[in-house]
C-alpha cells in the first residue's frame, strides 16, 4: 500500500541525501563498485572515505547487498 511508511534502510535514504548532498543511487553505485568486498569494509570504507555515519553507512550497505542476492 502507498501509505504504508517505508521500512529498513531504506528508511534512511531520505536523511542520508540530506546530510551528505548526493543522491542515494550515487551512494549504492560507490558501494556496488566496491564488491565483492564484506559488509564490514564497506561500512568501514563509507565512513572513513566520506564522513558517512555508522547507522546510514549501514543502511546502505545492507540495502545494496540485499538488492545483490536478489
Amino acid at each position: 500500500m502507498a501509505d504504508e511508511p517505508i521500512k529498513g534502510p531504506a528508511s534512511y535514504f531520505p536523511s542520508i541525501e540530506k546530510k551528505y548532498g548526493r543522491p542515494i543511487a550515487e551512494w549504492q553505485e560507490l558501494v556496488r563498485s566496491r564488491l565483492p568486498a564484506k559488509h564490514m569494509e564497506l561500512v568501514s570504507m563509507l565512513k572513513n572515505d566520506h564522513g558517512m555515519g555508522h547507522g546510514h553507512a549501514n543502511a546502505v550497505v545492507a540495502h545494496v547487498l540485499s538488492a545483490e542476492k536478489g
